[in-house]
């Protein structure tokens, strides 16, 4: 049975050969690469929306050397306690936290806005459902899964409580208060600390906190590595320039990630 939803007419989409089709007639065709493109040109605010090209592959290359590993294995149990039979991850990305959740669930989708990621991660895992779409209208039925997923991602809180089970868990990634502070420092004058906890008060209406950790990982990065945290990163387009030039000289920097990981679980619905 089929998760996805058509973002035009949001009836189920069921896959027909290699052709994502509802009732109403739309089809959405499977990409070579093996995932499907549900962000309708009547949702788009650009022409290429997302993260940039070489953002993806700074980030790819990045993950890939095992520096966010800490992070990728707390979130894998968080899932294997929470035995999801449907997960959906919201701004996967090129897959690489996704991949790992695959694991621990039955379905899994990956949601991207950036087509770019989304090539790339369908590239990585075969066995994941990889659609481009937007978190404004996600492109999977109401109700239908378990836990949804968004690491260092937007979070579209209705369409997210829309397309939950009842007690259905959401687990948030976002930088704890020092997250790279000492990068931050380098490429700005002024640097304040993360604000983690805005999201459980924006939140609070419709879910209730049930884990809260934080993880650290420090890292000694080469100069190859500490480009590609820079690129993969806002700090890439909001740094001083000269700041930035200056910093990616260096041959080795020390800096630590600090990860702040919430889980939720959706509210019930009030008795009438």
């Amino acid at each position: 049975m089929s998760l996805l939803m058509c973002p035009v007419c949001r009836q189920a989409l069921h896959l027909v050969e290699h052709t994502w089709r509802c009732e109403s007639g739309h089809s959405y065709d499977v990409a070579k690469q093996g995932y499907v493109n549900l962000h309708v040109v009547q949702h788009k605010h650009s022409k290429t929306p997302g993260d940039t090209p070489e953002s993806v592959l700074a980030r790819r290359e990045f993950l890939q050397a095992g520096f966010y590993q800490p992070l990728q294995h707390a979130v894998v149990a968080l899932l294997q306690q929470l035995q999801p039979k449907s997960v959906l991850d919201i701004g996967c990305g090129e897959g690489y936290y996704t991949s790992a959740m695959q694991m621990c669930t039955e379905r899994c989708i990956g949601v991207d806005i950036a087509k770019t990621a989304i090539q790339r991660a369908a590239k990585l895992n075969s066995n994941i459902t990889w659609a481009v779409g937007t978190g404004a209208t996600l492109p999977v039925q109401d109700h239908a899964i378990d836990v949804c997923t968004s690491l260092f991602s937007p979070i579209p809180q209705n369409e997210i409580v829309r397309v939950l089970r009842e007690q259905g868990h959401l687990i948030v990634v976002t930088p704890a208060p020092r997250h790279l502070y000492e990068l931050r420092e380098a490429l700005f004058e002024q640097v304040t600390l993360h604000e983690p906890q805005k999201f459980v008060e924006q939140l609070a209406v419709q879910f209730n906190l049930t884990q809260s950790q934080c993880i650290e990982a420090p890292m000694l990065l080469d100069q190859y590595a500490l480009k590609n945290l820079i690129a993969m990163t806002p700090y890439a387009y909001k740094a001083n320039p000269e700041r930035r030039m200056k910093l990616e000289q260096a041959q080795q920097f020390a800096v630590t990630a600090a990860f702040q990981i919430y889980v939720f679980e959706k509210n019930k619905k009030p008795s009438i």
